[in-house]
Protein backbone atom coordinates (compact mmCIF):
# COMPACT_ATOMS: atom_id res chain seq x y z
CA UNK A 1 0.00 0.00 0.00
CA UNK A 2 1.48 3.78 -0.68
CA UNK A 3 2.01 5.97 1.94
CA UNK A 4 -0.62 8.15 2.42
CA UNK A 5 1.00 10.91 3.94
CA UNK A 6 2.74 12.92 1.52
CA UNK A 7 6.47 13.61 2.36
CA UNK A 8 6.64 18.11 2.72
CA UNK A 9 7.32 19.49 -0.36
CA UNK A 10 10.94 22.14 -0.17
CA UNK A 11 10.64 25.58 -2.01
CA UNK A 12 14.01 27.49 -2.10
CA UNK A 13 14.69 25.85 1.25
CA UNK A 14 17.61 27.72 3.06
CA UNK A 15 19.22 26.37 6.31
CA UNK A 16 22.23 28.46 7.56
CA UNK A 17 24.24 27.99 10.73
CA UNK A 18 26.70 30.56 12.01
CA UNK A 19 26.80 32.65 9.24
CA UNK A 20 27.30 29.16 6.76
CA UNK A 21 24.71 27.98 4.05
CA UNK A 22 24.46 24.40 5.36
CA UNK A 23 21.71 23.48 2.65
CA UNK A 24 20.12 25.30 0.06
CA UNK A 25 18.52 26.97 -2.33
CA UNK A 26 16.59 23.47 -2.55
CA UNK A 27 13.36 22.71 -4.64
CA UNK A 28 12.45 19.68 -4.01
CA UNK A 29 9.06 17.45 -3.90
CA UNK A 30 9.23 14.02 -3.62
CA UNK A 31 6.63 10.75 -4.52
CA UNK A 32 4.78 8.98 -1.87
CA UNK A 33 6.40 5.84 -2.91
CA UNK A 34 9.86 4.48 -3.20
CA UNK A 35 13.12 4.07 -1.60
CA UNK A 36 14.78 7.17 -2.03
CA UNK A 37 18.84 6.99 -1.42
CA UNK A 38 20.59 9.93 -0.35
CA UNK A 39 24.20 9.65 -1.30
CA UNK A 40 27.14 12.72 -1.46
CA UNK A 41 30.37 13.27 0.49
CA UNK A 42 30.52 13.90 3.91
CA UNK A 43 29.41 17.31 4.96
CA UNK A 44 26.99 17.35 1.64
CA UNK A 45 23.70 18.24 3.70
CA UNK A 46 22.63 15.00 3.84
CA UNK A 47 21.34 14.88 7.48
CA UNK A 48 20.14 18.64 7.39
CA UNK A 49 17.88 17.24 4.28
CA UNK A 50 16.99 14.80 6.03
CA UNK A 51 15.58 16.36 9.43
CA UNK A 52 14.07 19.32 7.03
CA UNK A 53 12.04 16.54 5.59
CA UNK A 54 11.05 15.17 8.91
CA UNK A 55 9.94 18.16 9.86
CA UNK A 56 12.67 19.03 12.42
CA UNK A 57 14.95 21.38 10.95
CA UNK A 58 14.16 25.20 11.45
CA UNK A 59 14.00 26.54 7.98
CA UNK A 60 16.40 29.96 7.57
CA UNK A 61 14.46 30.92 4.44
CA UNK A 62 12.11 29.30 1.78
CA UNK A 63 9.05 27.15 2.79
CA UNK A 64 8.17 23.68 3.65
CA UNK A 65 4.35 22.95 2.66
CA UNK A 66 2.60 19.80 4.17
CA UNK A 67 -0.41 17.85 1.89
CA UNK A 68 -1.93 17.86 5.14
CA UNK A 69 -1.51 18.59 8.30
CA UNK A 70 1.94 18.72 10.35
CA UNK A 71 0.62 16.88 13.02
CA UNK A 72 -0.53 14.38 11.22
CA UNK A 73 2.16 13.87 9.06
CA UNK A 74 4.84 13.91 12.59
CA UNK A 75 2.51 11.26 13.89
CA UNK A 76 2.55 8.84 10.85
CA UNK A 77 6.72 9.36 10.43
CA UNK A 78 9.78 8.21 11.74
CA UNK A 79 13.06 8.77 11.90
CA UNK A 80 16.55 6.60 13.02
CA UNK A 81 19.38 8.41 13.87
CA UNK A 82 22.89 7.04 12.56
CA UNK A 83 24.21 6.93 16.59
CA UNK A 84 20.74 4.88 17.62
CA UNK A 85 19.01 6.57 20.79
CA UNK A 86 18.48 3.72 23.40
CA UNK A 87 16.29 3.66 26.54
CA UNK A 88 17.93 3.33 29.76
CA UNK A 89 15.93 0.51 30.26
CA UNK A 90 15.19 -3.14 29.22
CA UNK A 91 14.78 -4.40 25.71
CA UNK A 92 11.32 -4.96 26.51
CA UNK A 93 10.90 -1.42 27.90
CA UNK A 94 12.32 0.01 24.46
CA UNK A 95 9.83 -1.73 22.07
CA UNK A 96 6.78 -0.66 24.19
CA UNK A 97 7.52 2.50 24.49
CA UNK A 98 6.32 4.39 21.09
CA UNK A 99 3.29 2.37 22.33
CA UNK A 100 2.61 3.31 25.29
CA UNK A 101 2.76 7.17 24.06
CA UNK A 102 -0.17 6.09 22.24
CA UNK A 103 -1.92 4.27 25.18
CA UNK A 104 -1.82 1.17 23.20
CA UNK A 105 -3.86 -1.71 25.05
CA UNK A 106 -1.36 -3.75 27.60
CA UNK A 107 -2.31 -6.80 25.47
CA UNK A 108 -1.80 -5.42 22.49
CA UNK A 109 1.08 -4.17 23.26
CA UNK A 110 2.66 -7.54 24.76
CA UNK A 111 1.90 -9.10 21.67
CA UNK A 112 3.54 -6.10 19.33
CA UNK A 113 6.68 -6.15 21.67
CA UNK A 114 7.29 -10.42 21.69
CA UNK A 115 6.48 -10.17 17.49
CA UNK A 116 9.05 -7.25 16.76
CA UNK A 117 11.82 -8.66 19.33
CA UNK A 118 11.43 -12.56 17.09
CA UNK A 119 11.82 -10.17 13.71
CA UNK A 120 14.91 -8.67 14.72
CA UNK A 121 16.71 -11.48 16.57
CA UNK A 122 15.92 -10.57 20.34
CA UNK A 123 13.47 -12.35 21.35
CA UNK A 124 15.64 -14.43 23.93
CA UNK A 125 16.72 -10.97 25.33
CA UNK A 126 13.72 -8.79 25.97
CA UNK A 127 14.79 -8.47 29.77
CA UNK A 128 18.57 -7.27 29.07
CA UNK A 129 19.61 -3.94 29.90
CA UNK A 130 19.56 -2.03 26.03
CA UNK A 131 22.67 -0.05 26.73
CA UNK A 132 24.20 -3.16 27.09
CA UNK A 133 23.68 -4.73 23.29
CA UNK A 134 26.43 -4.53 20.56
CA UNK A 135 26.51 -2.28 18.22
CA UNK A 136 24.28 -3.67 15.45
CA UNK A 137 21.49 -5.30 17.98
CA UNK A 138 21.12 -1.40 19.00
CA UNK A 139 20.79 -0.79 15.67
CA UNK A 140 18.21 -3.10 15.18
CA UNK A 141 16.19 -2.40 17.96
CA UNK A 142 16.15 1.29 17.13
CA UNK A 143 14.58 0.56 13.80
CA UNK A 144 12.17 -1.92 15.88
CA UNK A 145 11.01 0.66 18.28
CA UNK A 146 10.72 3.65 14.65
CA UNK A 147 8.54 0.81 12.86
CA UNK A 148 6.11 -1.05 15.71
CA UNK A 149 3.54 1.99 14.90
CA UNK A 150 3.50 1.39 11.26
CA UNK A 151 5.37 4.56 10.38
CA UNK A 152 4.03 5.24 6.50
CA UNK A 153 7.28 6.79 6.35
CA UNK A 154 10.27 6.03 7.40
CA UNK A 155 13.45 8.05 7.56
CA UNK A 156 17.12 6.83 7.96
CA UNK A 157 20.93 8.15 8.69
CA UNK A 158 23.42 6.22 7.98
CA UNK A 159 21.38 3.27 9.76
CA UNK A 160 24.51 0.59 9.22
CA UNK A 161 27.53 2.82 9.50
CA UNK A 162 30.07 1.18 11.42
CA UNK A 163 28.54 -2.19 11.17
CA UNK A 164 29.59 -5.22 10.39
CA UNK A 165 28.63 -7.53 7.06
CA UNK A 166 26.23 -9.75 9.48
CA UNK A 167 24.28 -6.52 10.88
CA UNK A 168 24.17 -4.73 7.84
CA UNK A 169 22.64 -8.13 5.78
CA UNK A 170 19.87 -8.21 9.05
CA UNK A 171 19.51 -3.94 8.60
CA UNK A 172 18.57 -4.10 5.07
CA UNK A 173 16.46 -7.17 5.29
CA UNK A 174 13.93 -5.25 7.93
CA UNK A 175 14.24 -2.37 5.39
CA UNK A 176 13.25 -4.42 2.35
CA UNK A 177 10.43 -6.07 4.24
CA UNK A 178 9.50 -2.87 5.44
CA UNK A 179 9.17 -0.90 2.04
CA UNK A 180 7.26 -4.18 0.40
CA UNK A 181 4.32 -3.46 2.57
CA UNK A 182 3.76 0.41 1.60
CA UNK A 183 6.09 2.10 3.85
CA UNK A 184 8.09 5.10 1.99
CA UNK A 185 11.64 4.92 2.73
CA UNK A 186 14.15 8.07 2.96
CA UNK A 187 17.75 6.84 3.55
CA UNK A 188 20.85 8.63 3.65
CA UNK A 189 24.44 5.97 3.18
CA UNK A 190 27.67 6.46 2.40
CA UNK A 191 27.72 2.85 0.96
CA UNK A 192 27.66 3.04 -2.42
CA UNK A 193 26.63 -1.12 -2.72
CA UNK A 194 24.02 -0.92 -0.22
CA UNK A 195 22.68 1.91 -2.33
CA UNK A 196 22.90 -0.10 -5.23
CA UNK A 197 20.68 -2.67 -3.70
CA UNK A 198 18.29 -0.70 -2.09
CA UNK A 199 17.90 2.51 -3.91
CA UNK A 200 14.48 3.24 -6.64
CA UNK A 201 16.04 6.63 -6.91
CA UNK A 202 18.56 8.64 -6.18
CA UNK A 203 19.08 12.61 -4.67
CA UNK A 204 22.86 13.00 -5.27
CA UNK A 205 24.42 16.34 -2.81
CA UNK A 206 27.05 18.49 -2.92
CA UNK A 207 27.70 21.68 -1.61
CA UNK A 208 23.86 22.22 0.64
CA UNK A 209 22.42 21.53 -3.02
CA UNK A 210 20.58 18.42 -5.00
CA UNK A 211 23.35 18.15 -7.30
CA UNK A 212 21.67 15.31 -9.65
CA UNK A 213 18.35 12.78 -9.55
CA UNK A 214 16.76 10.30 -11.03
CA UNK A 215 16.07 7.23 -10.78
CA UNK A 216 18.59 4.40 -9.72
CA UNK A 217 19.47 2.77 -12.74
CA UNK A 218 20.15 5.77 -15.03
CA UNK A 219 22.17 7.12 -11.82
CA UNK A 220 24.39 4.42 -11.22
CA UNK A 221 24.79 3.21 -15.33
CA UNK A 222 24.30 6.74 -16.92
CA UNK A 223 25.56 9.66 -13.92
CA UNK A 224 24.79 13.23 -16.16
CA UNK A 225 27.42 15.43 -13.91
CA UNK A 226 31.40 14.67 -13.85
CA UNK A 227 30.61 15.17 -10.00
CA UNK A 228 28.57 12.17 -9.44
CA UNK A 229 30.70 10.07 -12.55
CA UNK A 230 33.91 10.64 -9.65
CA UNK A 231 31.94 9.99 -7.20
CA UNK A 232 30.58 6.87 -7.79
CA UNK A 233 34.20 5.75 -9.10
CA UNK A 234 35.30 6.29 -5.57
CA UNK A 235 36.93 9.76 -6.42
CA UNK A 236 36.92 12.67 -3.97
CA UNK A 237 34.83 15.29 -4.79
CA UNK A 238 34.81 18.85 -2.85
Amino acid sequence: MVSQVKIPTLTDAVVRKRGKTIIGPVDLALPRDGFTILLGPNGSGKTTLLRLLHGVERLSAGQLTWATSEALARARQAYVFQSPTILRRTVAQNLAYPLQLVKTPKAEIAAQVADWAARIGLDGALERYAPRLSGGEKQKLALARALIRKPEVLFLDEPSANLDGRATREIEALLIATHQQGTRIVMATHDLGQARRLASDVLFMLRGRIHERGQAPEIFNAPETPQLRAFLDGDIVE
